[in-house]
């Protein structure tokens, strides 16, 4: 009886689906792609934005506008990321006509072993609290993208979020109801300095929707950074505040951890979609499995199979199933395991794994190989350059840990480590867990073409293949591609040690119709609903034969894409 009334609620859902009745392209778009000739900032956050687009009319380059919309953003969606996270980009330059990529992702403790975990009798790492605290490494991607890139001085570009931190500025519908869930939960749990870094700074209360927020802790942590450069909070008084604060919290993360930390320029790889290159960040993130799925299912001819109908789906989510089994076999920092990256990309490895999906529901091994809240934003300036930049602390606003009097939140990204031996992404000290926050980029004939990403933990790999299907395989423009419905599948291994125990599920979104639903069921598949785990997508895509930059921001988040 049950999934009878399910079946029914799904049915009525479907028939009122989102739809805006417009008069051009797809229905289910919210608006017209933004267009601009000289620049264009997409970002989560319109005030976030507008800081970046400010920074652009002003002589700054992408990368200024960039990294002052991320300092925006920190202190504006605290509850998705922040200086106390890790960092990923993608940058086009338009000098040198090149793509490089940074991962600044941070490194476990030192002095925290593996052997610590198995006397504590623990199978995984918590959640909150010191022990998944790793090195916060999004400060240090800062300074590397701006010695490389940059042109405005830092003092410059972090001014408008240390103006907006002593200031103030109200709260939108979105953060404000994370906020008001996630705070009182860290409240809670016994956290320290919660109360005062959240509600004291704010009279003495988390503000609503519409109410002003400042957090000066965070302006006056900014302001040492902006002053003092990267060695300001990985060597300064900031680290050893963090270092002391997570000492007396029982955890590892020391002040020679910080001042240990760098980040590395790596290599984007890319597989050829249909004529169009994607790009991706090697491991220890997830890039690759989007570009796994991608190979799998260029093997398909979408062009006589509907968008959002059951065969669709099903092709996707078995592809989906076998790139994540490798996913947690393979993935994890390639300074401590040798990532088969190459093989995995391959034409002929792609074969083998396509083979595998027949008609109906599947489970699959991972191949035989031989030999919790993120933000997301790109940019992009009068000289061509454009960068992919996605920045995170993991569950939510991280790990609770929040050091005195610094504004911000450390992420619990060591959760994402497996306490199981012998596994690709087995903790050890010193090593960079798992990451799920993954920029993506597609270039055409060795031009720049589209900057993207989609926000959303295990379900980026899963948006990153959608938007570049409904762009490619489907003809979508920029906005619809990330304003047409969406749906993810849960179940499987992971990189935390997880085996494969079923088929999984199927969750869809509201504009997948009944009659999907019902052929999926028929092929085997279990379906679900789901709230607020499709993600959050920006782009910036390049006509290269108009000169103009279109921009997109979908209508999941409170995002803005601006240009002029």
């Amino acid at each position: 009886m049950k999934r009878f009334f399910l079946y029914c609620f799904l049915v009525l859902v479907t028939q009122y689906s989102i739809a805006q009745d417009r008069i051009t392209g797809e229905p289910f778009a919210t608006r017209s792609e933004v267009l601009g000739q000289n620049g264009m900032v997409a970002t989560s956050h319109p005030l976030a934005t507008q800081i970046g687009l400010d920074i652009l009319k002003s002589g700054g380059n992408a990368i200024d506008a960039a990294i002052a919309a991320n300092a925006a953003l920190g202190l504006m969606e605290p509850t998705g990321c922040g200086i106390g996270g890790d960092l990923f980009a993608i940058v086009w330059d338009g000098k040198t006509k090149k793509l490089y990529g940074l991962n600044a992702s941070g490194r476990s403790p030192q002095k925290l072993t593996l052997e610590y975990f198995e006397k504590q009798d623990m199978k995984k790492i918590p959640s909150h609290g010191p022990l998944p605290v790793s090195v916060p490494g999004a400060v240090d991607g800062w300074f590397e993208l701006h010695k490389k890139f940059g042109s405005k001085p830092m003092t410059e570009i972090l001014a408008p979020a240390i103006d907006y931190a002593e200031k103030g500025f109200p709260l939108t519908e979105l953060i404000a109801w994370y906020m008001q869930r996630t705070v009182p939960f860290f409240e809670s749990k016994g956290f320290p300095n919660i109360e005062d870094t959240y509600k004291v700074q704010n009279g003495g209360k988390l503000p609503n929707e519409g109410e002003i927020y400042k957090n000066p802790y965070l302006a006056n942590t900014y302001r040492k950074i902006a002053e003092g450069g990267r060695d300001a909070f990985y060597k300064g008084d900031l680290a050893k505040t963090i270092g002391k604060f997570i000492k007396e919290q029982g955890g590892f993360l020391s002040a020679k951890d910080l001042a240990a930390h760098k980040s590395q320029w790596v290599e984007p790889v890319s597989i050829n979609y249909r004529g169009y290159d994607v790009w991706e960040l090697p491991p220890n993130g997830q890039g690759i499995a989007a570009l796994q799925m991608l190979q799998i299912l260029e093997g398909y001819n979408f062009s006589n199979i509907e968008f959002g109908g059951a065969e669709h789906l099903h092709l996707f989510t078995e592809a989906k199933k076998l790139a994540f089994e490798d996913r947690a076999n393979y993935y994890a920092d390639m300074d401590f395991f040798d990532v088969p990256v190459e093989r995995l990309l391959s034409d002929d490895y792609a074969y083998n794994r396509r083979k595998q999906i027949g008609a109906r529901a599947g489970t699959y091994a991972a191949g035989e190989i031989s030999a919790g809240e993120t933000i997301y934003m790109t940019v992009a300036d009068s000289k061509g350059t454009m960068i992919s930049l996605i920045q995170s602390n993991y569950r939510g606003m991280g790990s609770g840990m929040a050091p005195p009097k610094l504004g911000f939140m450390l992420q619990d990204r060591g959760e994402l480590f497996s306490l199981k031996r012998g596994q690709a992404n087995t903790y050890e000290p010193g090593k960079r867990p798992f990451h799920t926050i993954i920029p993506a980029f597609i270039t055409k004939d060795g031009k720049p073409y589209v900057s993207f990403g989609v926000m959303g933990g295990d379900f980026q790999p899963m948006g990153h293949t959608q938007i570049v299907m409904n762009l490619i395989d489907f003809g979508m423009n920029l906005q619809e591609a990330g304003d047409a419905p969406r749906w993810d599948h849960t179940g499987g291994a992971s990189p935390m040690g997880r085996t494969t125990e079923n088929t999984g599920m199927i969750r869809t979104e509201s504009g997948i119709p009944y009659s999907t639903i019902r052929g999926l069921m028929d092929k085997g598949h279990r379906i679900g609903t789901a709230r607020g785990v499709y993600g959050g997508y920006q782009a910036i895509m390049w006509d290269d034969e108009n000169k103009v930059y279109h921009g997109a921001s979908e209508s999941r988040k409170d995002g803005q894409a601006a240009g002029y």
